[in-house]
């Protein structure tokens, strides 16, 4: 096995391998069990956890009573236990505050990072691989012996207990990639990866929550509730997620404080928040939530780097609502 952290042979935007592997060290578990476990979590995020199947998984977000996402996360149930996946930094902020709820029902909560590897598989050739490891794969979630699956649109999270995964980390031979390959792939996707330096800044629609299925408009009361529904009834949501590409002349070292600053008649002016970034060899690739009024052609900069130059890339979602 070898492991890259500099990853010279993938660059941003660059030709995908056939077959990817990628640690996913970036992301951690909560554990959520007990009597009212579920029905917990169902008043408490955006999502319709009662209506969750087995086979299936979800976005959601967790909010503060202001409607402000505390998370972002991916939910699915495995054996007796909801799990909720997201970025290890928010996860550290967001149990202090499910727990906080979690005293007067029957539930139990617990940070299971450690007990579990997640590997992410891409490429043309990750299907075929999953299959000949742990057989058909063919929906959402697939519940494997000593672990799961998740497949999203030809990618997938592979999640194995510690002693397991390390089996077979040892025998696979292709490169393994760190974290930041696949941030990059989800921050193509437009994935709102929410991490804890923004935690309380955004109503989930301002980072397209609702256009991943991660909102349910339709269930019971939860935390938040009022805000997120009179955004979509009443509008006044005036920030999306864009994803945004370009070259940098410095590193960016704490992307939850930069900004992007947006070119108008008179220079450049404050454009909005960078949320996940990648970058390489002067090159970025992140996604950032600006005025959901931003021009494609937009000429954007990080401020402080007035030598950089971004532009924006499309989604591959559309941010249109029914009624």
């Amino acid at each position: 096995m070898t492991v890259s952290t500099s990853q010279p042979t993938w660059p941003l935007n660059g030709q995908q391998p056939q077959l990817l592997f990628s640690s996913i060290t970036h992301l951690g578990l909560i554990a959520v069990t007990g009597e009212q476990g579920r029905s917990f979590i169902h008043g408490q995020v955006t999502t319709d956890i009662t209506s969750l199947a087995q086979d299936q998984w979800r976005w959601g977000a967790h909010c503060d009573p202001k409607g402000k996402m505390l998370a972002s996360f991916r939910t699915f149930a495995k054996d007796d236990a909801l799990m909720l996946l997201m970025p290890k930094d928010t996860l550290a902020v967001d149990l202090p505050q499910l727990q906080k709820y979690a005293v007067f029902s029957k539930v139990e909560l617990s940070d299971v990072s450690q007990d579990w590897l997640l590997l992410g598989v891409a490429g043309e050739q990750a299907n075929a691989w999953l299959t000949a490891q742990f057989g058909d794969i063919g929906n959402e979630l697939t519940l494997i012996e000593h672990g799961f699956v998740l497949h999203d649109a030809g990618r997938y999270i592979l999640g194995l207990t510690k002693d397991i995964g390390a089996v077979l980390l040892a025998n696979l031979e292709p490169t393994i990639y760190d974290a930041s390959a696949w941030q990059e792939l989800e921050i193509t996707a437009g994935y709102p990866n929410l991490g804890a330096g923004h935690s309380g800044q955004f109503v989930p629609q301002m980072c397209n929550v609702q256009a991943i299925n991660g909102i349910s408009f339709n269930k019971g009361c939860y935390m938040g509730q009022e805000t997120v529904a009179r955004m979509k009834y009443r509008g006044g949501n005036k920030r999306a997620l864009y994803i945004v590409t370009g070259n940098v002349t410095a590193p960016i070292t704490d992307e939850s404080q930069l900004e992007i600053a947006q070119e108008d008649g008179e220079g450049y002016r404050r454009g909005g928040s960078i949320i996940e970034a990648v970058q390489r060899d002067g090159h970025v690739l992140l996604t950032a939530v600006l005025a959901n009024d931003t021009p494609m052609d937009a000429k954007l900069r990080i401020s402080g780097d007035e030598a950089s130059s971004l532009s924006l890339l499309p989604l591959p979602y559309s941010l249109d609502e029914e009624a």
